[in-house]
């Protein structure tokens, strides 16, 4: 987002607000809190980042176990001590999802400052399951001069939630950047990738069956699994209980520019989610050169819509992993003259590269346009 954004703007700075959790009684909060306070002025600094924009890193100190509204009453309580208590000095503050991050905005921004939101968050439902976070995101949504929402699975909810303000509940995608190609062509689809939190609802436990059997009738095959998440130690022992321990790798949490080498250096992206509310990797995958294998769940049907026969193959959510092994085979069996890579980064850099997204941003920023519709 900095990236595609800041060249197209006089100066950007991005305060990246960092919840910071530990088991904390109250007491223990206060003299965090105040210990703090009194070092921001030593830790906050300003460094260079994507875009030409500057960046400055604020650790928000956070009692393990509070609910989102609490936590955005903390971001709003960080964020002011960092400012010194005195309002952000732009005529644009832009912030992402409604709860932290949209709450800090409107309560630390000027009088003459307009404030937008993107939403995007696949735990928008447990922001709003309370009184108190759905009393707050009405603020946020009264008070901000632009709201976007990334996908209608998170457009549909707000606007049942909130019907007085359906109205200015616009929408905008993630934006993809498209400009690096991969070095080689994909002759087979031998290599498996899968980037996500090791958790459930990405669908990496099916994931790793479905691969163990795809694999006993190919043992060339390979998987890399690029995340982290509470998983790992049973994915880890299944793995090796399967007998596929040798050809399976966990990175772990790598940088996004690692994340999309590895994109450019394997073969097929297989995105099993659950439930995705726009579906970022998948496209990724896809501008880095990537056939995909995913699942209809929320976003990725939205995104590829008109061109999913070109991208790959697009499968249900089921608990079966057999989905997933038929939906390989189908793929390889149309690999590589029933796909269009060149249509389809074609068609997603159109809707959703670099230039797109920022020049939908930039003419809601500094002008009166409305945001655009669902």
């Amino acid at each position: 987002m900095v990236d595609a954004t800041a060249p197209g703007c006089d100066q950007m700075t991005v305060y990246h607000c960092d919840a910071w959790v530990a088991a904390l009684d109250t007491g223990a909060e206060s003299r965090v809190r105040e210990a703090h306070h009194a070092l921001l002025a030593r830790s906050l600094h300003r460094t260079p980042t994507v875009g030409g924009a500057d960046l400055i890193f604020l650790p928000v100190p956070v009692p393990r176990g509070l609910g989102h509204a609490e936590i955005a009453e903390r971001h709003d309580v960080a964020l002011r001590a960092a400012l010194g208590g005195r309002p952000i000095d732009a005529p644009v503050v832009h912030a992402h999802v409604g709860l932290p991050s949209g709450w800090a905005a409107i309560r630390n921004a000027g009088p003459d400052t307009r404030v937008f939101v993107t939403e995007h968050a696949s735990f928008l439902d447990k922001v709003l399951e309370t009184p108190r976070g759905r009393e707050m995101y009405d603020e946020v949504l009264h008070r901000c001069a632009g709201f976007l929402a990334v996908g209608e699975g998170v457009r549909r909810p707000l606007v049942e939630a909130f019907p007085h303000h359906a109205e200015r509940i616009g929408a905008i995608s993630n934006p993809i950047s498209f400009d690096q190609q991969r070095p080689e062509p994909i002759t087979e689809l031998r290599r498996w990738l899968f980037v996500g939190a090791l958790s459930e609802l990405k669908g990496v436990p099916l994931l790793l069956e479905a691969f163990a059997r795809c694999r006993s009738q190919d043992p060339s095959l390979t998987l890399t699994l690029v995340g982290e998440g509470a998983l790992l130690a049973s994915l880890t022992a299944r793995a090796a209980e399967l007998g596929v321990a040798d050809a399976v790798t966990f990175t772990g949490a790598v940088p996004p520019q690692e994340a999309l080498r590895l994109m450019r250096e394997h073969d097929l992206l297989v995105h099993p989610s659950r439930k995705e509310t726009f579906g970022v990797a998948v496209l990724e995958g896809i501008a880095a050169g990537l056939p995909v294998l995913v699942t209809r769940c929320g976003g990725p049907e939205r995104t590829l819509a008109g061109i999913e026969e070109a991208a790959g193959v697009m499968i249900d959510v089921t608990d079966d992993p057999e989905t997933i092994v038929a939906g390989y085979q189908e793929l390889k069996s149309r690999f590589p003259a029933g796909l269009d890579p060149a249509l389809v980064r074609k068609v997603l850099s159109a809707r959703y590269g670099y230039a797109a997204v920022a020049d939908t941003h930039h003419r809601l920023w500094f002008s009166d346009e409305a945001a655009p519709s669902a």
